[in-house]
């Protein structure tokens, strides 16, 4: 009797595993099922608008020194409700504002795309060359040659080239900027416009008949409105400047003067200053320039309609103003911050524009930089901190004396632009001598002068695969056909460069490191303090969308930023 108790016990409890296990297997097939269709509905995220912000000259540190100063929709909401990628760098030099958008926007590096600097030596042509300068193509909307200007050469396809494509030229393209090349080379080369701003005399926003032959009507009004001469007006810091605390004291040694200011000191008295300093080309280096490009980027996406269908438009924006007030007064001048404080206001004004009009939640929006920038040297000594100013003229004269004794000629030196040295090909076979047994022997001879911390030919950029260090970084910058044969790192915080304001273009630290932000449709929120460089942004909204990355990609997606 026991026994068959034991046996009946044994059975029911075994149906009853079975019965759940059975359940189990069920309920997880279907919770597979329901995962795979949803997986099927989310192979790609639509959003109406997808936005680019391109800060120029922004350091990383930006964020977080004057972080208390911002409000809560700017800056703040960005990284309170997106993803903050905190160890963001440029993989490349040299670091400027061409390769730099050119490098966001196609994925790659200066090594793929060919943007090696603003400027820079046609080694066939044997002349100097601009980044967007293309005289086959006409101004729109100004009689001067500032519109003179195209994408071609760049030669990769940017991530909004991909989206014109992907969606068979339905998705609309718009690039705004101060600067031209801020506008031409994030549009890529199947935008529907590109607008720039042509100060001077005129204070208009124009383009390039590459993109049409007239201005829209919109654009049109906007430029008769004159709304641009409402920023004819004197700057002054948006809180008391007693606050910014964050930065150093208004008067001091390291800043740059306007004409006709006597001091670098606040406030700055625009119409005073018009006539000596541009007319409205003063305004770019003001933080009413980015309140212009905002105004302009807001007018482009009620007009044309941005982000009102379900087919996928992008806005592509760059603001200028932050580096050219970094330039002329430095990373660590009120300027900069006040600059900033009101940057993150503008980023308000457009994402509540954004919400109103494409919809919360319904809108992608990224944010990094071309570049960064390095303190005053003249500061940083002042500091105990090693800096140092390079004598390019000492560094010429013995190089000359060098070629002399060694060659027989200076002639053998053709050009040198962007720390890039571009010999005499012709004159080099005319010596009868191997072409990487000069290069070697100049760099040998460079690397003793005071200021040079590294000196690499072409021969070893062609014969060497880098992978890490200043090397790689100068590798992925260094393009066979134009990139020159010797190229030189110099000291940290050495610069070629005014005794006043920051520059940049170096591979160091403080040239790479950049804030990258993401926000909106599709993003995870939170942050990395994980390596994430800046040709992974453009394959990481390209996977976003479920399109085909631009087609020099060498960047990853960030699998952590996408949900």
């Amino acid at each position: 009797m026991i026994k068959r108790s034991a046996i009946i016990l044994f059975l029911l409890v075994f149906v009853g595993f079975s019965n759940a296990s059975l359940h189990a297997q069920r309920k997880s097939k279907k919770k597979t099922e329901i995962a795979e269709i949803k997986g099927a509905k989310e192979i790609a995220v639509s959003p109406k608008l997808v936005v680019g912000i391109v800060v120029d000259q922004m350091r990383y540190d930006y964020l977080t020194r004057f972080w208390d100063h911002y409000g809560e929709g700017g800056f703040k909401r960005m990284i309170n409700d997106g993803f903050n990628c905190k160890n963001n760098h440029f993989n490349y030099a040299p670091t400027y504002t061409g390769p730099g958008h050119a490098s966001v926007y196609t994925g790659t590096t200066p090594a793929v795309h060919g943007i090696i600097g603003n400027d820079w030596y046609d080694k066939f042509a044997d002349e100097s060359v601009y980044c967007a300068r293309d005289n086959s193509y006409h101004s729109v909307g100004t009689t001067s040659k500032a519109g003179e200007m195209s994408p071609h050469r760049m030669l990769s396809t940017t991530m909004t080239d991909q989206l014109r494509l992907h969606t068979q030229m339905q998705g609309k393209v718009i690039a705004v900027a101060i600067k031209d090349r801020g506008a031409v080379l994030p549009g890529g080369h199947a935008a529907n416009a590109a607008y720039w701003f042509n100060g001077g005399d005129e204070g208009n926003w124009i383009t390039s008949t590459y993109y049409m032959d007239d201005l829209p009507e919109w654009v049109k009004d906007f430029n008769s409105k004159r709304s641009v001469d409402t920023y004819k007006k004197p700057w002054t810091t948006l809180k008391d400047i007693n606050t910014y605390v964050e930065s150093g004291t208004d008067y001091n040694n390291y800043e740059g003067l306007w004409k006709g200011k006597t001091t670098a000191t606040f406030p700055y008295d625009l119409e005073a200053l018009w006539d000596d300093n541009g007319k409205y080309s003063i305004l770019a280096s003001t933080p009413y320039g980015n309140n212009l490009t905002t105004d302009f980027a807001l007018a482009a996406l009620e007009n044309e309609s941005l982000g009102e269908d379900n087919i996928t438009d992008f806005l592509a924006i760059s603001y200028s103003s932050t580096d050219y007030v970094g330039h002329k007064w430095g990373v660590n001048s009120k300027e900069v911050q006040d600059t900033y404080i009101r940057l993150d206001q503008d980023l308000e004004r457009l994402f509540k524009s954004l919400d109103a009009k494409v919809g919360a939640g319904e809108y992608t929006v990224f944010l990094t930089a071309d570049h960064a920038a390095v303190h005053v040297p003249a500061y940083l000594k002042d500091q105990k901190i090693p800096a140092n100013y390079i004598d390019q003229a000492d560094i010429k004269a013995k190089l000359n004396d060098y070629l002399k004794f060694t060659f027989g000629s200076t002639e053998i030196i053709k050009n040198v632009s962007n720390d890039q040295i571009f010999l005499d090909h012709k004159v080099v076979r005319n010596l009868d001598m191997d072409l990487a047994d000069i290069q070697n022997k100049i760099a040998q001879e460079l690397i003793l002068y005071n200021g040079i911390y590294k000196v690499y030919t072409a021969n070893q950029m062609w014969q060497n695969n880098y992978t890490k260090g200043i090397p790689n970084i100068l590798q992925n910058g260094y393009n066979q056909k134009r990139s020159g044969d010797i190229l030189i790192v110099y000291d940290p915080a050495s610069i070629s460069y005014s005794k006043t304001g920051s520059t940049h273009g170096s591979p160091w630290m403080y040239d790479t490191h950049s804030p990258l932000l993401f926000f909106g449709k599709g993003i995870k929120k939170g942050s990395t303090i994980n390596r994430t460089e800046i040709p992974d942004i453009a394959p990481t909204i390209s996977a976003l969308l479920g399109m085909a990355f631009p087609s020099g990609t060498t960047g990853k997606p960030l699998v952590e930023v996408l949900e």
